[in-house]
């Protein structure tokens, strides 16, 4: 699919040049047509994951949309001189597409975390979005791909969302995407928030771009995690400088 956004070259992945309302708008038109449409909220880690495998990277490069969730790909797209208006974060729209498909009553299928996580979210969406119909549900454990691939096919939603992380995610949808005409997303950790699991970072860290700095507070032992980021910034200086 062709979409209708330009994109900005970062480390060899397209981002969409939208702001989130932008994309809301698009992705609402998409799921009335009902077609399919590959989701991928991108940060630097996914970035430099991409760069290491390509296997991956050919995946994240069917998606129809890929979107900078992470102030590191604003950053990134400013210092090669082609910025992005603003981060669209994947729990963000994640959070606006459930209230579009409880407002429009549409079915959406629900994959992956802990098995106690999804049981949170799912009655979190039951109490917060009663007229959203729920298509399915299938824990992160699952020896069975083919089983759930079935499920989602049979259930036919309008939208899954998966949380399996990165690049399992990413795989599972680009194999599957054709058995259901949805919006499909990998939604990373967003589950774990939803669930109340997982705190997000207060608006004020979030509109500091400092939500990583948070959560580093929260959850010292992402240390190690948070290394892409220098590692990354150093890719884009050397693309910058030296065009590779």
């Amino acid at each position: 699919m062709q979409n209708n956004f330009e994109t900005v070259n970062v480390l060899g992945l397209d981002f969409i040049k939208a702001t989130q309302a932008e994309f809301l708008e698009q992705l609402k038109r998409d799921s009335q047509t009902k077609d399919d449409r590959f989701i991928v909220t991108a940060n630097p880690e996914i970035v430099l994951a991409a760069k290491d495998d390509t296997a991956y990277a050919k995946t994240i490069r069917s998606a129809d949309y890929i979107t900078a969730d992470g102030i590191g790909i604003i950053k990134g797209a400013k210092i090669l001189g082609d910025p992005l208006p603003e981060r669209v974060t994947g729990y963000d729209t994640l959070v606006a597409l459930l209230a579009f498909a409880n407002e429009h009553q549409k079915s959406v299928f629900f994959l992956g975390a802990k098995p106690a996580v999804l049981e949170k979210v799912l009655a979190k969406v039951k109490t917060s979005y009663p007229d959203l119909k729920i298509a399915g549900s299938c824990d992160g454990y699952f020896k069975d791909e083919a089983k759930v691939a079935r499920q989602i096919e049979q259930a036919r939603p309008d939208f899954v969302f998966v949380a399996l992380g990165f690049p399992k995610q990413e795989f599972f949808i680009a194999k599957h995407r054709e058995l259901a005409p949805a919006i499909w997303m990998g939604v990373g950790g967003s589950f774990d928030v939803l669930s109340g699991q997982t705190k997000r970072a207060p608006k004020w860290w979030i509109d500091h771009h400092l939500e990583w700095a948070y959560r580093l507070l929260k959850e010292p032992s992402r240390f190690i995690r948070m290394l892409a980021l220098p590692k990354y910034l150093l890719l884009v200086y050397r693309k910058k400088i030296f065009g590779r």
